[in-house]
């Protein structure tokens, strides 16, 4: 099992010397990889909870914390594929490849948020035929010397796209529904769980993704699964508490039982956490709690 960490990108503490922070101790502590997400917009009056109200963007963010770490992968989950052409996409994401020396997972999703599509300027419909369209194309602009395309919704004119990536980022689609579970198998080099994951019964789902990968060619086991550790620190004890919220004795056993359903690996996301994650939560007392997770929760 893997272990990675969120880095602030949410609410009050999300300052870019809290991020340099984090992901310095988190690379001193052994953590595998550094997250962010993505959030375009907040519309007025949304009840989506204050996690969403103030979020940086994490391919900026990944990119500052590219120049000061050196070991820790640095992950995104996800970018909204419809929000940006493949050929952009594709551009971003190879020069941050490329300054982070090969240490990008690229997480992807369809969107779910209409306003979003709306700012974006593309439908939400055929989203998934969209993704059929998109993955592919993705990797050959980052490995073909002349890439021509003409599909249902993206053209490319007969062109080069350089420099390539010193190595092609590996790419991860999330979704719950079964049609996105055994599309990540099929096209994508794993899964990864949403914030709104239902934790008990993920081994159904990566049982899903993989069933989906063994009727495409493709090896199973070869697959990662990972997933998002919506993360709250509380008392011991709680009645009917879910899965990763807890103490931290109590979260770590919650990890073990994650492996053991098929989770390759695990990130804490404290960014979810209403009393850390919040434009009005006090910075200085979430980066303490967080300072005393990523002690507690090293691998």
């Amino acid at each position: 099992m893997r272990i990675g960490f969120a880095v602030p990108v949410s609410g009050s503490w999300a300052t870019p010397d809290n991020m340099a922070r984090v992901a310095g101790e988190a690379e001193g502590l052994g953590y595998h990889e550094l997250w962010t997400f993505q959030r375009l917009l907040y519309p007025r009056g949304h009840t989506m909870g204050p996690t969403y109200r103030s979020v940086h963007d994490p391919v900026v963010t990944l990119a500052y914390l590219a120049g000061l770490t050196s070991r820790v992968r640095l992950g995104v989950a996800v970018l909204n594929l419809p929000f940006a052409s493949p050929a952009l996409m594709a551009k971003q994401l190879a020069s941050l490849q490329a300054v982070s020396g090969g240490r990008l997972d690229a997480g992807f999703g369809l969107g779910w948020l209409p306003e979003e599509f709306a700012a974006s300027g593309v439908s939400m419909e055929r989203r998934g035929r969209r993704a059929e369209e998109y993955v592919p194309l993705l990797r050959r602009l980052w490995t073909e010397e002349t890439v021509a395309h003409r599909g249902e919704f993206y053209e490319v004119p007969p062109a080069h796209q350089d420099p390539k990536p010193p190595v092609v980022p590996p790419i991860l689609l999330g979704g719950s529904a079964e049609v996105a579970l055994r599309r990540a198998g099929r096209l994508a080099d794993g899964w990864i769980s949403s914030s709104r994951e239902d934790l008990g019964g993920i081994g159904d789902r990566i049982a899903v993704v993989k069933e989906a990968a063994g009727a495409a060619g493709r090896d199973p086991e070869a697959l990662r699964f990972v997933t998002r550790g919506v993360t709250r620190v509380r008392p011991a004890g709680a009645s009917g508490r879910e899965p990763l919220t807890g103490s931290f004795e109590e979260i770590r056993r919650d990890v073990e039982e994650l492996e053991a359903k098929g989770v390759t690996e695990v990130f804490h996301d404290l960014n979810f956490d209403p009393e850390i994650g919040s434009p009005d939560a006090d910075p200085e007392e979430s980066m303490r709690r967080a300072l005393e997770a990523l002690e507690a929760l090293a691998p």
